[in-house]
């Protein structure tokens, strides 16, 4: 068995696990980062977010995302005929309407390609990466995590660390050891997708390049270009109507539900068989530990509504990034650091949830209407597109502030919430102004 030591051992070559070494590593850090499959497989979650090419900026990785030969998506469009889940009819969030100082765009993409390409940026930076290492036992003294063992082409191997980052995403490997998942019953959907080629963007009734979100009765359906020729669309539903069907008929059942969609796939061809993912809403109260921290899906996963599962799992691991670099650097403030990185997690899952709870229980229109009592008309459209964009942080959008105030939409335990925008730190005086410039603007006009 050989034996290593590094400053951090990073679990998961997925978008957490990548950003995290790649973070860290540009610190100056030495980072190992293991990752189970010798090539990155399909992921649901093809969908970026704009605030996600803020964050990308701000840790140097926008070049490498915006060369990458992405389809640019400049909004999304929420069509919603049972008018109960969303804005009746169609809504286009138009991305170029945030405000100045964001980015009007985001991208989708392959994931198995953009995942890679991530990874590969960690290892430019100085990351020792290992692709086919499956990790084996958490290494511990006392009630410390001290490295991991794991296995690469049959020889078990050794590396001792200060921290360990969990970025396995669903396998939990630190949740699962400690017994720390808990799942969030209310949103246990399952989702039947597949992908389309023959794409031609001359039937999209919207906007090329957007995703789609159609909204009806049992769930909602989604679809997402992937490239110029190809198009992924699933359905996700409760499970009792999944298991009232079977996923053919469910699927086919579900996308005739929604015109829009089916029109933009008018010429298309099936290129896969259909995948279903279930049971996938879980999180933990602890996601921070001596010697660890969890990072993305490892700690939290709501839905793939709103496509912000990949902005999540990146901002948090920027900032347990930051956070450990600091801690190396200045061991005294390490447990200072590491609470407000677990604060800073919650802060951003819990706000994503709650956009997702507004969906699910129809309750958007009504939060927007809450948010408008103290905020003027435009400004109140920009702070929702900006929520559907990602703003997941900002102590100053009036639609998350709201959705905050709804005690039901809770999914941590009590615990203090740390603003400031990982994507767009700078504006963070530029939103407080304004906020209280909309507020006396609103009372101006008698609105």
């Amino acid at each position: 068995m050989s034996n290593n030591s590094a400053d951090v051992v990073v679990i998961g070559g997925g978008p957490a696990g990548a950003v995290s070494a790649y973070t860290l590593a540009k610190e100056g850090h030495s980072v190992v980062l293991l990752e189970r499959e010798e090539n990155p497989r399909f992921h649901i979650g093809e969908s970026l977010l704009p605030y996600m090419m803020g964050l990308f900026d701000r840790i140097g990785m926008r070049e490498a995302v915006e060369s990458g030969g992405y389809v640019p998506k400049f909004g999304g469009e929420f069509i919603d005929p049972t008018e109960t889940k969303f804005f009746s009819g169609v809504f286009r969030a138009d991305f170029g309407k945030q405000g100045e100082g964001r980015y009007d765009r985001a991208f989708q993409v392959q994931r198995e390609r953009f995942d890679r390409m991530l990874v590969e940026e960690a290892g430019k930076a100085g990351a020792d990466i290992h692709y086919g290492a499956t990790v084996g036992e958490l290494l511990m003294e006392g009630d410390r995590m001290v490295g991991v063992r794991y296995t690469k082409d049959g020889e078990e191997h050794e590396v001792r660390s200060q921290y360990v980052v969990d970025a396995s995403g669903r396998a939990g490997r630190i949740a699962h050891k400690f017994g720390l998942r808990k799942t969030l019953e209310k949103l246990r959907m399952v989702a039947v997708f597949r992908h389309y080629d023959g794409l031609d963007e001359k039937h999209n009734l919207g906007v090329e390049g957007d995703i789609q979100v159609g909204a009806h009765a049992d769930g909602w359906v989604w679809a997402i270009p992937l490239s110029k020729d190809v198009i992924s669309v699933g359905t996700v539903m409760p499970r009792d109507v999944f298991r009232a069907s079977t996923p053919e008929k469910v699927f086919e059942e579900h996308l005739a539900r929604v015109p829009r969609i089916t029109t933009r796939l008018t010429g298309t061809r099936p290129i896969m068989d259909l995948k279903v993912e279930t049971d996938y809403c879980y999180h933990t109260d602890t996601v921070t530990g001596p010697g660890w921290v969890m990072v993305g899906d490892a700690g939290c996963f709501g839905d793939p509504m709103f496509s912000g599962g990949v902005l999540v799992a990146s901002a948090t691991a920027a900032r347990a990034a930051e956070s450990l670099s600091r801690a190396l650097k200045n061991p005294q403030d390490a447990d200072r650091l590491i609470a407000e990185y677990e604060n800073f997690f919650k802060t951003g899952y819990d706000t994503y949830i709650r956009l997702i709870h507004a969906f699910y229980d129809g309750e958007l229109v009504a939060v927007a209407a809450d948010a408008g009592r103290t905020t003027d008309r435009d400004t109140l459209e920009r702070y929702l597109i900006r929520l559907i964009g990602g703003d997941f942080w900002s102590e100053h959008n009036a639609v998350a502030q709201e959705m905050r105030r709804r005690p039901e939409w809770d999914t941590f335990e009590p615990f203090q919430r740390v603003y400031g925008c990982p994507s767009y730190p700078h504006l963070d005086e530029q939103d407080r102004k304004e906020r209280a410039e909309s507020r006396i603007r609103r009372v101006t006009a008698g609105q």
